[in-house]
């Protein structure tokens, strides 16, 4: 109750406030809040559990505060109790986040809670997604410097946030980038851009084990370089991680490493991207019992594209910490206007390929060596297929009014290995058509996505649709239906039938729905989470100001 009536609070403030700002003095206040709650029916068919509170939520709400020099701010979070499928950990209310920063001439320095990145994230990334209910901030200090123009340093100490609590490691890091063309002014002018970038960060644990040694220092390092020249961009990252024994790896006590690489050029109509990596024993938390998603300190990019659409995101790939290698390839050509497929308006055309293996690993059983887990033979390719997706997209604007896309999608999934579950391995065909009607009398606008997914393993064949209208003022109506027609078990082809309505006026969204959930996997940049499948009301409002 303290939650929502916080939450009404601020919500109601906000709406005084059309210009987004508050201003106090010379200060200024922003904010945000986010209300996520839902009803719950048991539904045994679809695998809905019983919730004995009925109701559950979950709120952020956000306040900043800046004033010259100075700004701070914090967080409040209320889960009351928190959403199924989120951890029961989260349960309660408080303020995790809060912070206090000052800034003067070339340096900053952050006080308690904060996110940050060093390069792609391979070796520290803390960062907020409230999706997937990730929140490893640090809470500690963060200085930032420039000595010089063109030179940018970084450094961190700090503990982890563990839900309500903090981890039991404690974790230091430096990261320092030159940009050479602002760091000479010979170069300043030239066409061609060079950063180079390096990083190094450590994590400290106590080690109290019987059986283990544990390590209780544990570093890792990574090196960047980024050259851009026109449309051509090429990014390469390398980490190292000295041996890091834990409950993703199984105890071994093998160093890490991993690799990433990203080249691509674009000009207009046209642009290709490839991207490279491999990645070996790269799990890396402040604390060696965290499992799934927790206390992590980098994160690993993944390689396929985040998908959209309903079926064609239905097997997402989970990044493998533990080891995987593969590449992606993207080409975008616009079929320029008044060609013969070009049309009027031109054609966008999107097609792109990605395919994840296995390393090539050799077990090493002998007693000299087993607690190394495996050595891995850098030049080949593992035996073991992962993810293979191809998908080819088709964008065209037949007038004013009306645009539809088109796309197809061929997927391979190692569901045994990216969902630790023993199941045959699924080939999927996808394909969608959607489609985007604006009435030129009102303004109004009618979305329409057809999607079929065909496949002989699993759940078998789906079908879904979707209608949605909006209105050419701030109103919204729309309607799915998930169909599970190709289940082998004829009492499981189900609907999974939703509707929904809203309303949409500046930062202020407001979403009220009913229908059904199927239990499934939510992916975000490689990193995923299990949904649980779920029946009721649901209600979402999210504003800023």
């Amino acid at each position: 109750m303290k939650s929502i009536l916080l939450s009404s609070v601020l919500l109601l403030s906000s709406a005084f406030y059309s210009n987004a700002q508050i201003l106090s003095g010379e200060g200024q206040i922003h904010g945000s809040i986010e209300i996520d709650a839902q009803y719950y029916k048991p539904d045994s068919l679809i695998g809905a559990p019983p919730v004995p509170q009925k109701m559950l939520m979950n709120t952020y709400d956000q306040l900043d505060y800046t004033n010259g020099k100075i700004s701070a701010g914090i967080r409040y979070e209320a889960y009351d109790d928190a959403l199924v499928g989120y951890s029961p950990l989260y349960n309660g209310s408080g303020f995790p986040y809060k912070y206090v920063d000052y800034k003067q001439d070339n340096m900053e320095v952050t006080v308690g809670n904060f996110y940050e990145q060093f390069g792609s994230g391979m070796i520290l990334r803390a960062y907020w997604q409230p999706q997937l209910g990730i929140d490893n901030s640090f809470n500690g200090v963060r200085v930032k410097f420039s000595p010089a123009k063109g030179i940018y340093l970084k450094g961190l100490v700090g503990d982890q946030r563990y839900y309500w609590t903090e981890g039991a490691g404690l974790v230091r890091g430096i990261d320092g980038e030159i940009n050479l063309n602002e760091l000479d002014s010979a170069l300043a002018n030239k066409k061609t851009k060079i950063i180079i970038g390096g990083s190094f960060v450590s994590k400290y644990q106590a080690a109290n084990d019987p059986t283990y040694n544990f390590p209780e220092n544990v570093g890792a390092s990574a090196g960047r370089l980024s050259i851009i020249n026109g449309g051509f961009s090429f990014y390469a990252e390398g980490a190292y991680k000295i041996n890091d024994p834990d409950a993703i790896n199984n105890d071994i006590f093998k160093s890490g490493n991993g690799v990433i690489v990203r080249t691509g050029y674009s000009q207009k109509g046209f642009s290709f991207m490839l991207s490279g990596e491999r990645i070996d024993n790269m799990s890396f938390k402040s604390d060696r019992t965290a499992t799934q998603n927790d206390l992590a300190i980098n994160y690993l990019p993944a390689l396929p594209r985040d998908e959209t659409y309903q079926l064609a995101a239905f097997y997402p790939y989970n990044t493998q910490p533990n080891g995987e290698q593969g590449f992606d390839a993207e080409v975008k050509y616009k079929l320029p206007k008044g060609s013969l497929f070009g049309g009027k308006y031109g054609t966008d055309l999107d097609l792109e390929y990605s395919a994840i293996r296995s390393l090539d690993t050799v077990n090493l059983n002998d007693v000299a060596t087993s607690d190394q887990g495996y050595s891995t033979k850098l030049a080949n390719m593992g035996q073991t297929n992962y993810f293979q997706e191809m998908t080819f997209e088709i964008q065209h604007k037949f007038s004013p009014s009306f645009r539809l896309i088109a796309q197809y999608d061929y997927e391979y999934y190692n569901k045994t290995v990216v969902q630790d579950e023993v199941a045959p391995n699924i080939i999927s065909n996808v394909g969608v058509l959607d489609g985007y009607y604006t009435f030129s009398s009102s303004h109004n606008t009618l979305h329409m996505e057809l999607q079929g997914l065909q496949t002989l393993q699993d759940q078998g064949n789906w079908a879904f649709g979707l209608v949605e209208y909006n209105f050419g003022s701030d109103w919204f109506l729309g309607a799915l239906d998930e169909y599970n027609y190709g289940d082998p078990d004829p009492s499981l082809r189900i609907h999974y039938f939703t509707v929904t309505g809203g309303y949409i006026h500046n930062a202020l969204h407001i979403t009220i729905g009913y229908g059904k959930q199927r239990a499934g996997i939510l992916c975000i940049g490689g990193v995923c989470r299990d949904i649980p499948a779920s029946d009721g009301f649901t209600l979402s409002i999210t504003n800023s100001f």
